[in-house]
């Protein structure tokens, strides 16, 4: 896409390795690589979540503060589903059945967001040209925020370190109210698409009705059922988005914006250094991969490495993979990038953001 391109050929026959390694692992246990019944009992509670306390509050008369527990709960299973259930559906990893995967990756609806452009902007973008400037737009944060040192630097980026977090929390509600437009807008007319094109008037059929949808459940309902000013509907639903958008953006910030991975740019000619898979290794990282708590909200997204090279496997799996890959890159003089806590990760993700926020020439 647009002229870059990765190495083909693998001299150190790495991933060729490692795929034997790992295809082996599945074969001797006689276990499928997509999710089991962890998976899906881990898919009822975070439905469980995020949806039993949208029905108290619709339901029973809570006091004030009893209402802003539930919407922060709201926002943490939006964030479990997100990252359990709708990533690895829409990966297509949940289930080995398509229209399995087809309706659990249909949750992003309820979620503020859109399947279409996720998978453009996720599968084909994100897990391509992972770190690469002008193409993975989870580093492109526009103007406010400088993720890559190959992007333009701003006066205000000295402070970066100090007022990012604050608009971390704003990702999912930026979802629901301008990203998905942009988004589809911009990919349809690049003629962009996980698979087979789509047809653009079937795509933006459904963006309109999901969002009216979205918006008669999370906001003219309660309205119209609570015993609330308007107003305070609408604080809920910030809330709420803020909530899951502060987890959703911490939790990728650590895998990619990190001291230890990379932001290689092509060459002259549009050539990378590595080859696609070893590509991934020097822009992932994990964290916490031995805590138990981590492993089961995030869905596997602290196993950054591992779901990057192999992103149709699902997370479930990963914990066991990790060692696998880890003893191959070791063996191959390959990086593998991990960080043992999550507190460590998230210190040293402010600590880039610092160094990201000097002026080049002084830095």
């Amino acid at each position: 896409m647009q002229g870059i391109k990765f190495v083909t050929r693998d001299k150190t026959n790495f991933i060729k390795t490692l795929n034997k390694r790992v295809n082996n692992y599945f074969k001797e246990n006689n276990i499928k690589k997509t999710g089991n019944w962890k998976l899906y009992a881990k898919a009822i509670v975070m439905f469980s979540l995020f949806l039993v306390p949208l029905i108290f509050l619709l339901t029973v008369d809570l006091p004030s503060w009893a209402q802003i527990i539930m919407c922060i709960i709201i926002g943490i299973g939006m964030a479990g589903v997100g990252m359990n259930v709708m990533h690895d559906a829409n990966h297509e990893s949940f289930s080995s059945k398509k229209w399995v995967n087809n309706i659990m990756g249909g949750s992003i609806y309820i979620l503020a967001g859109n399947v279409y452009n996720w998978k453009v902007q996720h599968n084909v973008l994100h897990h391509t040209y992972t770190n690469i400037q002008g193409m993975d737009e989870d580093i492109d944060a526009g103007r406010i925020i400088r993720f890559s040192k190959h992007s333009k630097w701003l006066q205000i980026h000295k402070f970066q370190k100090y007022y990012s977090i604050f608009l971390y929390g704003l990702l999912t509600i930026n979802w629901a109210i301008t990203t998905d437009v942009k988004q589809m807008n911009s990919y349809l007319k690049r003629k962009l698409s996980y698979g087979k094109f789509p047809n653009p008037a079937k795509e933006w059929s459904i963006l309109v009705v999901s969002k009216v949808l979205y918006y008669s459940v999370w906001l003219a309902l309660p309205m119209l059922v609570m015993n609330v000013a308007w107003w305070q509907v609408l604080i809920g639903f910030f809330i709420m988005h803020y909530t899951a958008g502060m987890i959703l953006s911490v939790v990728f910030q650590l895998a990619h914006v990190m001291p230890n991975t990379d932001m290689p740019v092509p060459d002259e000619n549009g050539q990378m250094e590595h080859t696609w898979a070893i590509h991934q290794l020097y822009t992932t990282s994990n964290f916490a991969i031995n805590s138990k708590i981590v492993n089961f909200f995030t869905g596997g997204l602290n196993h950054q490495v591992e779901h990057h090279i192999f992103p149709h496997i699902s997370h479930v799996h990963y914990k066991k993979l990790s060692e696998i890959v880890k003893n191959t890159t070791l063996e191959f003089n390959l990086p593998y990038n991990e960080y043992k806590t999550m507190i460590g990760a998230f210190i040293d993700h402010f600590k880039q953001l610092e160094k990201l926020g000097k002026h080049p020439e002084i830095a």
